[in-house]
């Protein structure tokens, strides 16, 4: 039995040998992170799909030769069925792709996991835009962060231009792309202000939307830049989604081939609540730990840990001083050099208004927190691109 086995091994090392050697890597284009339902609509009338075709637009960070679609069940509370989905290259006439799951055309998620789909080849030039439809024929709560969609009743073989854009949560969490050569994986792990809370809707108008362009430019396909932002999100606290702690290693770590991580988080965490009376946010040695921990963790998995100060909040409507001063406190030490980050993307300074440190110009913004589309721009053209790994142009 042992000379069998051996003979079988030797042969089976044998022709895997010979079979073609392929270069090809998996790297993230495009990613959602999973949120909790929302609770959006009413106790009987609960925003959901139910018997709906939806087409989801996504500006891809990376070339393709080939798609594959993750879809998160992962905090969902049942299970999630998929009718149908098909993708083709935005706006185009082209045929839609079938999207399967292991040659399956329909699929069930079980509650609490996510199911990646077979690959789909198909050339998508970086920075191009492809459709995704998927056909709900259930009740479904999806449950990744919102984003724009358009929402058709029935099962729809195509939903056009013409159905009304729509901000909500959806099931799609990643987009992989296959291509030949490795590029730099940059995550921004946010909040609303990284999400693009505020951009207009479809524009793909957020800073790493608008960062990943710029880095396109000036170094065509060799960083792909992705956004793992989630309104209301903390670093230390469960809020509408869970901590930038508690959800580091499914949104971030376990993306294919990251090589940087960009922090951009707090200001939710040491703004006081709003109730009444207010609870106090966190103070700046409990941000501070929680910073580190990010830091640490990314560093055993060979990931580099980039610090974005905090932003001006000056005139929003949960401004106070304590909060204000945990905010420059924090600040100074990012940029002290000794924070445990291997670099810094000094967001702060970016943005502030130069006459009211503690403010947000007016030009920028419409809430005194968020910036506008001006803004967004302003962050993505602020930043060093050579701490991206884009050498200075």
């Amino acid at each position: 039995m042992r000379r069998w086995i051996t003979g079988f091994s030797i042969a089976l090392a044998i022709g895997a040998a010979a079979l073609p050697v392929h270069a090809q890597v998996w790297v993230p284009a495009w990613t959602a992170s999973p949120a909790p339902d929302r609770r959006e609509g009413t106790a009987e009338a609960p925003l959901q799909f139910a018997n709906q075709t939806v087409r989801q637009d996504m500006r891809l960070a990376s070339s393709a030769t080939a798609l594959r679609f993750r879809i998160s069940n992962e905090l969902g509370e049942a299970p999630l069925r998929i009718g149908g989905a098909s993708v083709r290259l935005t706006g185009t006439a082209s045929p839609a792709n079938p999207v399967t799951f292991d040659g399956r055309s329909e699929v069930v998620v079980p509650t609490g996991a996510a199911m990646l789909s077979d690959p789909v080849p198909m050339v998508v030039p970086a920075l191009g835009d492809v459709s995704l439809t998927v056909y709900f024929p259930d009740a479904t709560a999806p449950a990744v962060r919102r984003t724009a969609l358009r929402v058709a009743e029935g099962r729809q073989a195509d939903v056009g231009d013409n159905v009304p854009l729509a901000y909500r949560q959806n099931v799609v969490s990643a987009v992989l792309a296959e291509r030949s050569s490795k590029p730099v994986v940059v995550v921004a792990l946010g909040d609303s202000i990284t999400e693009g809370a505020t951009a207009t809707r479809g524009s793909n108008g957020d800073w790493p939307a608008l960062l990943a362009r710029r880095l396109q430019q000036a170094c065509p396909d060799q960083v792909v830049l992705v956004n793992a932002g989630i309104s209301g999100n903390k670093i230390m606290d469960h809020g509408r989604s869970h901590s930038a702690l508690a959800r580091l290693d499914r949104d971030v770590i376990a993306l294919p081939n990251l090589d940087r991580v960009i922090v951009f988080e707090g200001i939710n965490d040491i703004r006081h609540d709003g109730g009444t009376p207010p609870v106090a946010g966190r103070n700046a040695d409990d941000m501070v730990l929680g910073y580190r921990q990010i830091a640490e963790r990314l560093h055993v998995n060979g990931i580099r840990a980039i610090a974005a100060t905090i932003t001006p909040f000056g005139g929003s409507d949960r401004y106070e001083p304590v909060a204000a001063a945990t905010r420059t406190t924090l600040n100074t030490w990012m940029r002290s050099g000794y924070s445990g980050f291997d670099g810094l993307i000094d967001f702060d300074a970016i943005l502030r208004d130069p006459h009211r440190p503690e403010y947000l110009p007016d030009t920028l913004t419409r809430d005194h927190l968020h910036p506008n589309d001006a803004g967004y721009q302003r962050m993505a053209d602020g930043i060093d691109l050579s701490v991206l790994g884009c050498p200075a142009q």
